[in-house]
Formats: C-alpha cells, structure tokens, sequence
C-alpha cells in the first residue's frame, strides 16, 4: 500500500513537470511565432524577386535587396503603425487587434494604389544620377540605404521610440551617397525641400488638429443641447473627409482627370457621405441622453474610418521608404544605368505593401500604446480631430510626391491637441459660459452641480480639485512633455545616424565588391 502511494506521488510530480514543460514550450513557441513568420515572409519576398529576375544581370544581388527591402518595409509597419491606428486604440474605439487587422489592409491598398509618386522620389531624386557613372555603384549605395535604415528602425522599435522611418530611409541614402560619389552628389534643393517638409509637418498637423478640436468643442461638446449638434456637424465632418479622400485618390488613380474633374468627384462623394452620415447619426442618437458619453459614442465610427483613411494615407506615402531604393536597384541592374526616371514594377510594390501590413501585425502593438496613450489623454473626439488632420497632411505631400514623416505628422497633431487642451480649459469664455448655465441649471433643479461620468474627464467638468502639490499639478498637465523631448530626440538623431551607418556599410560593401 505504501508502495503505491509512492509511486503515484511520484506520478503526479512527473506530471506536474511535464505540465510545467509544456507550458514553457508553448511560451517559448508563442514568443518564437513573429520572427518565424517573419523569417516566412523574407524567405518570400526573395523568391518573388528570383521568378522576376531570373536570368538577368546581378540577379542574386537583386533577390538580397529584395530580401533586405521587405526587412525595412517590416520594421516601417512595426514602428509607424502607431501613427495609423494608436489614436483610436487609445480612445478605446478600437481593439489592438481590429486596429492592426484594419490598418493592415488599408496600408497595403494604399501602397498599391498610390504610392508609385513617392517612391520615385527617394529612388531618384536625393542623389544625382549623372554623378554615378556605373550601375553597380547606385545598386550598392541603395543597398546600404536599405541596410542602415533597417537596422536603426529595428533598434528604434526595440526601445520603444516611435522615430521617423522618413527620416531614417532619407538619412541613409544621403550618407551612403556621399561616402559613394562625395557629398556634392546630393541633390541639395531636393533634401531642403523635403526636409523643409519634415519641420512643417508637425506644425501644419498640430494647427489642422486644433482647429478640428476647437470647432467640435465649441459646436457640439459645449452646447446646451448635444446630441443636436452632433446630428447636425458630425456628418459634414465624416463628409469632408470622404470628399477630401475621393479628390486625392481621383488625381492618383486618373492623372489625366484635371482639376476640374477630381474636385467635382470629390463633392459629389462629399453629398452622399452627408446623406448617409446624416441617416446613421440620426438612428444613432435616438433616446440617446445629451452627455459627453453619448458623444463618445457617436464618433465611434467616424474614428474608425478616419483611422482607415490615415493608413491608406501612410501606405501611399512610407512604401516609398521601403522599396525606392529597390526600384532604383532594379533598374541599375536591369538598364545597365543610374537613371533619374525609374520605372517601378508591381512586385517592387508588393513586397513594400505586404511587408508593411505583416511588420504592424507581427511587432506593433507596443508604439501603438505610446502615441494612443502616453502623451496626452485621447477621447473618440480627440482621437478623431487628430486622425482626420494627419490624414489630409500626409495625403496632401503624397498628393505633391513629398516623403513627410507620418511620425513627425501624427504626434505633432497629438501635442498640438493636448496643448489646446490645457489652453481651452484656462481660457475658453465659451466652456466658462456653458459651466456656468449648468451649475445654475443644476442648482435650480436641486441637483448636484456637475458629475464626473456626465463630462469628459475631472479637468473639463470644472470640477473642484483637492489642493495637491506644485510638483503634483505639473505631473497631471494634459499633455506629458517627458514623452515628447525623447521623441524629439529620437528624431534628432535619425538622420545622422542612419547616414553614418549607410557610409560605413557602403564602404564594407565596396571592399568586398
């Protein structure tokens, strides 16, 4: 009898281990899943370029661009899907997972669709061509382009920095550049231009956001009556932005369409958004009660397709970064010749736009969470003057062929909402006014004053805050600068760095060429 229960003591321990290796086994398999899917899609990517190219000059050459292309076109999706999608996901209008599963496909659209522009941009247009005499010199000055920035994306997304991967793409075809032909061979005009772009974007985002976010406090947040307001201005919001989005992808899809056609098309979708915004926001709002919780409500949808539009918006633009200097490349080695107009082959395209949508949902649920959360509190209201406003920014460079940085774009429009934010509630005479009817309102009804599930947050209700400290109060200010000076300086250090590596890199390649 003893025997047995020894042995089955000794039954359950061997089980209890195996339980504990299996499980062990599972966490090391789930942890293993993203770099084997990712090494799946490389493994991919190369053999695409290998049915393409087989045959040519440089063949093998091509397939490892191709290989290290989809690389940084992985690590784009896994840091600046943040920009797409973290403002919904942080307003909680979205799940993690129906965020990334629709920016994975609207960034992939909007790379096929209308990305060609910008791709010609970074593969021709940073480095003066006629100073490269021999193809194979441009083909390796791209591939370390392509190196560099992956690397210092890779790294970036490590630590959690949102960096510009604009910036990084930029910065890497320069250095590799001068170390390849000199620093003369840079197009100058066209670096100014785009890193003009750079710097006013951020502010151009920032005053498109408030103005967004000072209209809907004022006309719909702020109003007796909200749940009429928001009938009557959420859908011309919803509307100019399908206007906005059926204009540009009408002069993307029809260059020949002239401007008189594409704003036509644009207005015409303008009315039927309107029409069919105007019936949903109707239905909606039936025996809604007139609170900022309805109002949350409200924008749900229109968030949501404001953050689709941001990534079609970010595919169209950031594949570029991705596969302009693949495109650049393959036509070094298909021509024979560094050329100033490259041709861009749809698989170059696809390997930019899938690559993209499988990084975002492999690796890019952690910068979600810092540009969605971490820098100042977002609502759907916020959340959708933000998306809306880094939607047309981003379309509008795309429109003009300019790589702007869709980091620099969405966490200036964040900042600048936050920043309005702790102005509005010092200032605003209109929210001091409204505060004021609904204290006295409430008084005459014998009501408490102000509750704080009936506003936004304790700061817009008008609350009365206990007395806390100096150090307290600067640590609760709406918009969390610590956040922003490291971003900033992740920014700051992007282009040299990512340059000094495309140099070194170039230099090693030449060595062994």
């Amino acid at each position: 009898m003893g025997d047995n229960v020894r042995s089955k003591h000794t039954l359950d321990k061997d089980l209890g281990r195996l339980a504990q290796i299996e499980e062990a086994s599972g966490f090391v398999a789930r942890g293993l899943m993203a770099p084997g899917l990712a090494l799946l899609f490389l493994i991919l990517a190369a053999l695409t370029a290998a049915l393409y190219v087989f045959g040519q000059p440089h063949a093998l050459f091509v397939v490892l661009a191709a290989a290290i292309a989809a690389y940084l076109a992985m690590n784009i999706g896994a840091n600046d899907v943040a920009n797409n999608v973290g403002p919904a996901v942080g307003a909680k209008a979205m799940t993690m997972v129906g965020a990334l599963a629709l920016a994975a496909i609207f960034e992939a659209v909007g790379a096929l669709v209308a990305g060609e522009t910008v791709v010609a941009t970074i593969s021709a247009e940073i480095i003066e061509p006629s100073a490269i005499s021999q193809p194979a010199v441009m083909a390796r000055l791209m591939l370390a382009g392509l190196i560099s920035s992956a690397l210092w994306i890779n790294f970036s997304t490590f630590i959690g920095a949102p960096v510009s991967t604009t910036h990084s793409i930029v910065g890497g075809v320069i250095g590799a550049g001068a170390a390849a032909v000199g620093i003369g061979a840079v197009n100058w005009a066209s670096v100014a231009m785009i890193a003009t772009s750079w710097i006013a974007t951020p502010f151009l985002s920032a005053a498109v956001a408030i103005a967004f976010l000072a209209f809907v406090k004022t006309a719909i947040i702020y109003q007796d009556d909200k749940i009429a307001a928001a009938r009557r201005w959420i859908p011309v919001l919803v509307a100019l932005m399908t206007g906005c989005f059926a204009t540009y992808l009408t002069v993307k899809l029809f260059p020949g369409a002239g401007w008189l056609t594409a704003p036509l098309i644009g207005g015409l979708f303008f009315s039927l958004a309107w029409i069919g915004s105007k019936r949903s926001i109707a239905r909606q709002s039936q025996n809604m009660e007139n609170r900022n919780r309805s109002l949350r409500r409200l924008f749900r949808m229109p968030l949501i397709g404001s953050a689709a539009l941001l990534s079609f918006a970010h595919g169209a633009n950031d594949v570029a970064n991705a596969v302009g200097p693949l495109a650049a490349i393959v036509h070094a080695a298909r021509s024979g010749e560094a050329a100033a107009i490259v041709d861009i082959p749809l698989w170059v395209m696809a390997i930019g736009a899938f690559g993209i949508s499988c990084g975002l949902l492999l690796y890019g649920p952690k910068l979600v969470r810092i540009v969605g959360g971490e820098i100042t509190k977002l609502n759907p209201m916020r959340a959708f003057c933000v998306a809306l406003a880094v939607a047309i920014i981003v379309i509008a460079a795309s429109w003009f062929g300019l790589p702007v940085s869709s980091t620099h774009t969405a966490v200036g429009a964040v900042f600048g909402v936050g920043l309005f934010r702790e102005w509005y509630i010092a200032n605003s005479a209109h929210r001091q006014a409204y505060l004021q009817r609904r204290q006295q309102a409430a008084i005459r009804n014998s009501a408490s004053p102000l509750k704080d599930e009936d506003e936004e947050d304790a700061e817009d209700d008008g609350l009365p805050q206990k007395r806390v400290s100096a150090k307290e109060l600067e640590r609760r200010r709406l918009v969390r600068r610590a956040h922003v000076v490291t971003i900033l300086a992740a920014w700051a250090t992007t282009v040299p760095a990512a340059g000094l590596l495309a140099a070194l890199i170039f230099l090693t390649l030449e060595a062994f060429a």
